[in-house]
């Protein structure tokens, strides 16, 4: 399946596509069991090297990610459970013997530092409790989470959850004005804070749910933009378009904006533009 609107916003990835499925490719990339991997890591190798990836309950790489491609809560088998990883996220595990001790036995790994001084992403674990408990939390209804190119869907054997675009900022721009198109309000592209994987997941599971889907800007999860820099680059974003707002905003993207002289400028190199007379904008 090709995307009229990665064409039109010049985009140099390819889209990828999440499905739930029964069964996996032969050839995806997998994580081991047990084993911690960054899920981003695998969206990232479907936009720029084509290669298909697949999770299940026990390939979900991180407590995040099992949680965010809609395993289950896996902050329960966080080590010391959900109460060390409100604790992880905020200030850390040193407080307590039962954090202490469970850091010694991690050794002097870098994940070790992290648990006990705590990646300091929320003021308090309090504050992170009632994240986790605002996260639609779910078991979705088959046995793998695939990624895999949009142009690998077969449009007659599949239907994807949603697509996900790594962007650039001028892409990203006009992917939320697309998103925006036949929104009187403005109001169809959100930013929340989350988890990568879960932007891309759970969260935009959420928003199919809506009778008006919305779009997420993601990869604004630090942790998330180290482990796929090598891979993308630095000045990518994400947006993932739940099935139906995709599928609308591939309706809009060949009589839009993106056919006039604003956005054309906007596509050539740096400098080529430069005596253009400035743009206005919306009043």
């Amino acid at each position: 399946m090709k995307t009229r609107t990665g064409e039109a916003i010049g985009l140099e990835t390819q889209p990828v596509a999440l499905l739930w499925s029964d069964a996996a490719p032969e050839e995806a990339l997998r994580f081991k069991p047990g084993r911690w991997g960054c899920v981003v890591s695998l969206f990232a190798a479907a936009a720029a090297k084509g290669r298909a990836g697949a999770f299940d309950s026990e390939t979900w790489g991180c407590w995040g990610g099992g949680v965010g491609l809609g395993f289950g809560n896996c902050y329960q088998v966080f080590p010391g459970g959900v109460e060390c990883f409100c604790r992880f996220l905020s200030g850390g595990n040193e407080v307590c013997e039962q954090g202490r001790a469970i850091g010694r036995q991690m050794g002097g790994s870098p994940f070790a530092d992290d648990f006990l001084k705590g990646e300091r992403y929320k003021k308090s674990p309090e504050a992170v409790a009632r994240f986790v408990d605002s996260l639609p939390i779910r078991e979705i209804p088959a046995r793998y989470v695939v990624v895999k190119p949009l142009d690998q869907v077969d449009p007659g054997r599949e239907v994807p959850q949603n697509v996900t675009f790594f962007v650039d900022p001028d892409q990203l721009s006009a992917l939320v004005i697309l998103a925006n198109y036949r929104d009187p309000l403005g109001e169809s592209a959100i930013i929340p804070w989350a988890a990568a994987c879960q932007v891309m997941g759970i969260l935009a599971y959420r928003e199919a749910g809506r009778e008006h889907p919305r779009g997420l800007v993601g990869l604004t999860d630090l942790s998330a933009r180290r482990n796929v820099r090598g891979t993308l680059g630095s000045h990518i974003m994400s947006f993932t378009a739940p099935w139906a707002l995709f599928q609308q905003m591939e309706e809009d993207a060949g009589d839009c904006f993106l056919q006039r002289e604003t956005w054309r400028g906007l596509k050539q190199p740096a400098g080529q533009d430069r005596d253009a007379a400035p743009q206005k904008g919306p009043a």
